[in-house]
């Protein structure tokens, strides 16, 4: 029987019949028209019986009264032998009635194609799957560097939530959702987080909110929401900072925790929409200690153009929009892109870009506006007032700014 590992040569062959046949007609044809022209050693049937060649296949397709298609033969035959078997073929003229037109297309090497597949393979093996074991300083560092900061960690209260090693000195707190996000603050510098862990807030987490300047910075999804209308319901929260949609804090960059940080706002003008029912009593925003804003690292503060300064957060911006009438579109570095009158907001949404990270309002905004507003993938809206809102994006943070 013939056997696949044995092939040395894969003979191609293009055939070509005037009229409509089918593979067993070729079949036969090919057995027929070469039976005895080689000799008794290279008989054809032979050669597959003894498994020197190998099953012939055939490939044809039917159009037009014209049948064409490959016939590939595949050998163990040394050179010489497989070449004058090809060349026998080229003698079929008829299959069935109809002429017929067989050409040798070419003889592929099978050892070439295998060795050629050896080749291209080890080169993928060498290139991806050797583990060198280089040596990176900076990776040895921080693996270093990050035992010390998990050595760091402190245990508080009976729940023994994880914690920064200055949460009990400070007199503000950062309040995250695990362990996981204490450590990527200690990573940057920042050691009075503590992880709330969860809904069930523990007690010890409540009592720290009682004493201290309580800012939130949970996760940008459903989870973090959730956590943070508990707090609000057991402990007194004095900022609510926010992560971008969709991460987590332990994700985060330094860049991204500053800025979050940086523009917190107060707990006060952020609406709560629980199940549809009622909103958060709201008042304009107050002013976030400088004490706390000094301690955030490479923090960016607002600078002197002509003698006015320019709001560079959230709550600035807010301040700086209050009883002006305008609508006013913030990149997610919190500078101006666009301004308008907020009478005309509406058409100003129909040319927004994509860069717009929120938008603060001097105007009512009610369930209109804010389904236009919500089709434009912004992170929040801050607005006078929100009238009439049935049904609230979930992906937009909804402000109140007096």
């Amino acid at each position: 029987m013939y056997s696949s590992e044995t092939t040395k040569y894969l003979i191609h062959l293009t055939l070509q019949i005037e009229g409509v046949v089918d593979k067993p007609d070729v079949v036969g044809a090919i057995f027929g028209q070469t039976e005895g022209l080689l000799g008794e050693d290279l008989d054809l049937r032979d050669l597959q019986r003894t498994g020197r060649v190998g099953r012939i296949d055939v490939q044809i397709t039917t159009k037009r009264g014209e049948t064409k298609g490959e016939i590939l033969i595949s050998s163990s035959l040394d050179r010489a032998e497989t070449a004058l078997l090809a060349s026998s073929l080229e003698m079929i003229d008829r299959v069935g009635p109809c002429t017929a037109h067989v050409k040798v297309d070419r003889i592929e090497d099978i050892r070439v194609t295998k060795r050629r597949k050896i080749v291209e393979r080890a080169k993928e093996l060498l290139l991806e799957d050797f583990d060198e074991g280089t040596i990176n300083s900076d990776d040895l560092l921080d693996e270093v560097r990050e035992v010390i900061r998990i050595e760091k960690l402190e245990y508080l209260g009976e729940e023994r939530v994880h914690a920064g090693p200055n949460v009990m000195a400070s007199d503000a707190i950062i309040l995250v959702e695990g362990r996981a996000d204490v450590i990527n603050l200690l990573r940057y510098g920042i050691k009075n987080a503590v992880a709330v862990e969860g809904t069930n807030i523990p007690r010890v987490i409540i009592d720290l909110c009682s004493q201290k300047t309580a800012t939130t910075l949970l996760d940008g999804d459903r989870g973090g929401e959730l956590i943070l209308r508990e707090l609000l319901q057991v402990a007194e929260i004095d900022f609510v900072a926010y992560s971008p949609r969709g991460k987590s804090v332990e994700e985060m960059s330094r860049k991204e925790i500053v800025k979050a940080l940086r523009n917190k706002v107060p707990v006060e003008v952020v609406i709560e929409h629980i199940s549809g029912e009622g909103t958060a009593e709201a008042r304009a925003p107050a002013p976030v200690p400088e004490t706390e804003v000094d301690k955030l690292p490479e923090q960016q503060k607002s600078v002197k153009e002509g003698g006015q300064k320019v709001p560079s957060t959230l709550g600035e911006h807010m301040a700086d929009v209050r009883d002006k009438k305008i609508a006013r579109f913030l990149s997610p570095d919190f500078t101006v892109i666009r301004e308008s009158k907020a009478a005309e907001l509406e058409g100003a949404l129909q040319t927004l870009n994509d860069d717009v990270e929120g938008l603060i309002v001097d105007r009512i905004v009610d369930q209109k506006l804010l389904d236009q507003i919500g089709g434009r993938n912004l992170e929040f809206v801050a607005a006078r007032d929100f009238k009439g809102i049935i049904k609230r994006p979930l992906s937009i943070r909804l402000i109140k700014i007096g």
